[in-house]
């Protein structure tokens, strides 16, 4: 503290926020998204290419236990099933995270799927980068339902005309 112990020399890590609803932050994003400002490009572009490169990664890693399955000589029927079910996998896994970038999933489904997102991760990886070319993902249900409570919180605040302790009754 500085020698006038009304006035700190430090500065506050909680700035003033504007009240009302607040932006609800994005993964990899924060809430650059709101005015697509510091990095939200940049952080667009990382997450397209990341997104691509582990998808690539898990190709590359599914290609390994397919090698390891014709080498074990487990049979063209068992490689078929694995083959199957993974491209299903990837398919709804794919579809499921699309979707949830328009509308939030009820989280009991969620929780049920998650063992099938986990098997079709080639799927989300991709649903990542295809929507990343066009928006951080997530951010169109972000954006409306940050709207939609702004809305809210206007009408809330332009009803109020003042102190309720203060008015005038006659009785």
């Amino acid at each position: 503290m500085s020698a006038d112990s009304s006035t700190p020399d430090r500065t506050d890590s909680t700035a003033a926020t504007a009240p009302g609803p607040q932006p609800e932050p994005l993964r990899f994003f924060g809430t650059t998204w709101v005015g697509h400002d510091n990095g939200y490009g940049a952080r667009r572009v990382g997450v397209a290419a990341g997104s691509l490169l582990a998808a690539a990664a898990g190709c590359f890693v599914l290609r390994f236990a397919y090698e390891g399955m014709a080498i074990a000589d487990v049979g063209t029927f068992v490689n078929f099933l694995v083959l199957i079910m993974f491209s299903i996998c990837s398919a709804i896994a794919f579809r499921r995270t699309w979707e949830g970038f328009t509308r939030r999933h009820d989280p009991a489904s969620q929780s049920s799927m998650r063992g099938l997102l986990t098997i079709g991760f080639v799927g989300v990886f991709l649903a990542y980068f295809f929507r990343s070319l066009t928006e951080a993902p997530g951010e169109t249900l972000h954006r409306e339902e940050y709207e939609a409570a702004r809305e809210q919180y206007a009408k809330r605040t332009a009803r109020r005309a003042g102190n309720p302790s203060r008015k005038n009754r006659k009785g």
